[in-house]
């Protein structure tokens, strides 16, 4: 299940998590952001231990997308320990999407020595 995430629960749900956390910046209106959803979902349930997905609406937390100046949607930031670690945007199609989550999570299986599974 993805955890939605607003200005008020950032802080404890990202900054402070205890685990890796992929944020996922979307909006209602954005095809591609629906289009990652089921990606990211997988890539969660591979490491469910390890790796906690959220969301963010960005036109709903507007501080959260003018903080973390985002110029596109889907915007896909990973944190480790409050600290961004990884960002993906500008993503433009299914194959981008792909080809750029499995380029950042083969760094994270690497970094945080994750056993290596992305499909």
């Amino acid at each position: 299940m993805v955890l939605s995430v607003n200005e008020h629960t950032f802080k404890p749900e990202v900054l402070e998590a205890p685990t890796l956390v992929l944020v996922s910046f979307w909006a209602p209106w954005c095809g591609l952001c629906h289009v990652i959803d089921p990606l990211l979902k997988r890539f969660e349930a591979q490491w469910p231990e390890s790796i906690k997905l959220v969301r963010i609406n960005a036109d709903e937390n507007f501080k959260l997308a003018n903080d973390y100046q985002l110029i596109s949607l889907p915007t896909v930031l990973l944190f480790d320990q409050g600290q961004l670690r990884y960002r993906l945007d500008g993503l433009e199609s299914h194959t981008d999407i792909r080809r750029s989550l499995g380029q950042m999570l083969e760094k994270i299986t690497r970094s945080a020595q994750l056993p290596a599974r992305v499909n």
